[in-house]
Order: structure tokens, then sequence, then C-alpha cells
């Protein structure tokens, strides 16, 4: 045992050794006053009006608060694979974007140093030919993709790969063809199993799926599934449905997607999706390609479709013609349009309600003076983190304190630099201390336990509202925020007070 004299030589040894910063943080912090004001582009003067009854200009934020977690972090909340670009990062940057090419560099001899955890080494190795002891040539004939793989990381991420390599009947074989996997949704499942990533989009997701269930990769199949119901605007879930890899779901999945509320899509789209599926699942079934054989593999799923809430016109010349419907349900569906006494109908008749966006208010007040706020092209910016996966679909933003007016304002939204949405729109203002929302041209997904910068660079009227008594921590439904502040921002918005007062998503 060592004795309590031992212990405090040691804990003295070790805090001379730490660096003068971390020694005086404390110190620093404690001394620390309310004394320093704003000096931002905001401005600042003393006459003023207030919709609350507190008028202080928004203090400037001069210390990055930590994020406060309610569970362990994993590697890969602690290191995104992404970081910005410096003089000391370069080299880092330049080995990523290898691997994301597949230009098979020759690495560093001591390129393993370069990389902090065993999360970022292993990623080095997605679509990387170092090492490599398996090729895959994945997809149909006149479409293949030859891609890398090591046995032993492939095998750690699926069951499938595991039995495959190292199971009783495994062969050992250095290529392995894969038709029926689009390449590009084999290198999503291989980013995530490599990476720890889940990378998404509207038109490669279905085939994801089907991916993740071939080769039993659970969590990414239900971040599929749960992509398609959160993330989906009206533009992207018709891309979904149009896509080839809708075609290749089983029909759990089809009856899953058709069963969704929040699914944002014309029903037509919707219907005529449902038959495309019908006649590749014929040919996976080899029935021959009539009506009534795509009906029967449709099977119950048919009435999932809410054929009464097309528009009429969608109903008579695309459902009512396509002749998987009989006659009895046609005349039934068109009594249901236009007759006083409705017939009962097998069909779900209540249109989807779609996704209901909510909406994360940081200030507890808002304020407008003589003087500000004033924008003259800089940047409103602050940092937030959720604790589960939502997807941000724009921002709530104030507007002119003088009126009615417009505004253009450029939104963007990164992680550890890189833009991950932004869009250029305007929005018109009523001169109210309300909100207007302004959105993304599709949802981003935000993952959990790590910090995104939004940011606003408004154009318009240069007096405008402006929040204060800002919370570092806001609780919305099931979701929790937290807000810090972002040295991204030089036009004065901090955690306190400032612009970007709510931030609009779906959950």
């Amino acid at each position: 045992m060592v004795d309590d004299k031992e212990k405090n030589m040691k804990c003295l040894t070790f805090f001379l050794m730490l660096p003068e910063t971390v020694k005086n943080r404390s110190k620093k912090s404690s001394k620390k006053t309310n004394t320093i004001s704003s000096s931002s582009g905001s401005g600042s003067g003393s006459s003023s009006s207030s919709s609350s009854s507190s008028s202080k200009l928004p203090p400037v934020c001069y210390e990055i608060i930590t994020l406060k977690t309610k569970k362990k972090k994993m590697a890969a909340d602690i290191f995104p694979r992404k970081k910005p670009a410096n003089s000391s990062s370069t080299t880092v940057q330049q080995y990523h974007q290898q691997n994301l090419s597949n230009n098979n560099l020759i690495p560093a001899p001591n390129w393993q140093g370069l990389y902090p955890t065993i999360r970022e080494r292993n990623a080095v190795m997605f679509n990387n030919d170092l090492m490599a002891d398996v090729h895959f040539v994945v997809g149909p004939p006149g479409g293949t993709q030859r891609l890398p793989g090591h046995k032993y990381v492939l095998a750690v991420g699926s069951s499938v790969f595991h039995a495959m390599f190292y199971g009783e009947l495994a062969e050992d074989k250095d290529e392995i063809r894969i038709p029926d996997v689009e390449p590009a949704a084999f290198l999503a499942m291989l980013k995530y199993i490599y990476c720890d990533e889940i990378d998404l989009a509207a038109d490669t997701v279905l085939a994801t799926l089907y991916a993740a269930k071939k080769y039993i990769v659970p969590h990414l199949a239900r971040a599929c599934v749960n992509f398609l119901e959160t993330s989906l605007s009206a533009k992207n879930a018709c891309l979904a449905l149009k896509s080839e890899g809708f075609c290749d779901i089983d029909f759990q999945t089809l009856e899953s997607i058709l069963r969704r509320e929040t699914l944002n899509a014309k029903e037509i789209v919707v219907f005529e999706a449902a038959l495309n599926w019908a006649e590749v699942e014929c040919q996976r079934q080899d029935l021959a390609l009539s009506i009534e054989n795509k009906r029967k593999v449709l099977g119950k799923a048919l009435y999932l479709i809410r054929i009464p809430t097309m528009a009429l016109d969608d109903f008579a010349n695309g459902a009512a013609q396509s002749g998987v419907l009989t006659l009895n349900e046609t005349n039934d569906i068109f009594l249901w349009y236009t007759a006083a006494k409705k017939p009962e109908l097998q069909f779900v008749s209540k249109a989807r309600k779609g996704l209901v966006p909510q909406r994360c208010h940081r200030f507890q007040s808002c304020a407008y003076r003589s003087n500000q706020w004033r924008y003259r092209g800089r940047c409103d910016s602050i940092q937030f983190a959720v604790d589960k996966r939502v997807f941000i679909a724009g921002f709530g933003l104030y507007g002119s304190s003088c009126g009615s007016a417009e505004y253009s304002a450029k939104i963007e939204l990164k992680r550890q630099g890189v833009v991950l949405g932004q869009n250029l729109s305007k929005y018109f203002s009523d001169g109210s201390s309300n909100t207007f929302p302004v959105w993304f041209e599709y949802p981003v997904q935000i993952e959990p336990d790590t910090f995104y910068t939004a940011s606003v660079i408004l154009d318009g009227n240069e007096l405008s509202y402006f929040g204060q008594e800002g919370m570092t921590e806001v609780q919305c439904g099931k979701v929790t925020v937290q807000f810090q502040c972002s040295s991204d921002s030089t036009n004065g918005t901090g955690v306190q007070g400032g612009q970007i007062p709510e931030l609009i998503f779906y959950a």
C-alpha cells in the first residue's frame, strides 16, 4: 500500500508537469465577471424598446461550454472522422481522401501515428487496397465495381461475413462476386462497418437497406428505415420510391413503408412504386408478368395504398386504368369521390399525416434597439448537439423591428468545418417579434452527442429583433439540445443572445 505522503507527492509531481494554461484555468474562471460589454457588429446604444423586462446587450461568449452527456461517449463521438484543414492535418486529410477515392497511394511508413484512435486507423482501411485480403466485384454485369476488403474487419461487422470467411464451410477466395447489390449501397455498408458512420442518401437508401438485411447488419438496417420515416421530403421521397433499390426490398419492408403515416409523397407515386415492385417480384418468383400475378404478389399490401386520397385526376388516369383493381373496387372508389353516401372501402381512406416539424427555441425573450441588430454581411453562428438522431430541416429567424421587410438568408450547417447542408432563400417578416422559417433543400441528418455549427448570413433591414436570456440546454419533446458558442460567429451571436433563435427538425 502506498501511504498518504507518497500519494500526495505523486499528485504534486503530476500537477507541476501540467502546462501553465491548465493549472491557471480554474483561477482565471473564478475571477471572471460580467463587466465586459459586447463589442460585436450588432452595435451599441442607449435608447431601447424591449418585448421583455430585460434589455441588456447580449454578451459576447468568451468560453466554450463543455458538452454534458448523460451517457458514455463512443470513440466515434469523441474523435470525428473529418477535421478542419490546417497545416497539421494536411497529411491526415490526404489519406482520408485516398480511401474515399481508392487511389491506393503508398502511405507513409508511420501513417498509424497520424490517427489517435483505433477507430480512425480502422477507417483508413475503408475502400483501401492496403493489406486487403479479399476483393468484391459488386453490381450487375456491365455496371460492376471492384472493391477491396479486409476479412477480419468485415467478420467483426457482420455475421454473414464471419461465416463466409471463418465458418465451417468457409472457402478461401480472393475474389467474391455480388451481382445483386448496387456498388454505392455496398460502399455505404462498408463505410458503416469500417468507420462507424452512417451515410445515407434518398436515391441509395433502399439499396443500402437491402444490403444491410442481406449481410445482417441490423443497426444500419434500422437507420435506413428511420431515414425513410423521418428524412424523406416530398422531393426525395419520390426519388427513393422511383429508384431501382425500391424494387429490391422484401415484402415486409414494402408493407412497413406503405403503412407509414409520415411518408411524404403523392399517393399516385406510392401506387406506381408498388406496381414496379410487384413486376420485379414476379420475376423473382418466376411468375408471368400479368396483372393477376402483380396483384397476387402485392397481396394485402395493396390495401395499404391510400387510393381514395388521390386527386380524382390521378385516380381516373392512373389507378383506375391500371387493371390491378377489380371492377367493383373501381366503381366504389369513384362513388367515394362523388356520392353523398359513400360506400365502405377496404382501402385506407384517410390521408397520411406527413412529417410534423418540431421547433427548439433557445431564447426566453427577445428585444430590439434603435441601433441594432445590424448585419453588414457578417456571420451569426451557434453550435449545438442533440442526444438522439434528428434531421434538421431549417432555422427559425427573426425579422425587422421597423415594420415589414424582406430578407435574404444564406443558411448553413457544418460539422467539423465540413458543410452538410446550405441554402440561399428569401423570407418576408411582418414587423412582429415572431420567428420565420427558412428551410434547407433537404433535411440534414444529425448524429447524437456531436457538436454541429448552425450559421446564417442575413441581408435586409439593418434593424431587427434579437434573442436574449439564452439557454445552454433545451428539452424539445424527447430530444435534449445543448448549445455552445461558435468561433464562426463574427456578428455577436452566442449562447446568451443574438440570432438563430430556433432549430426546426424532425425526430
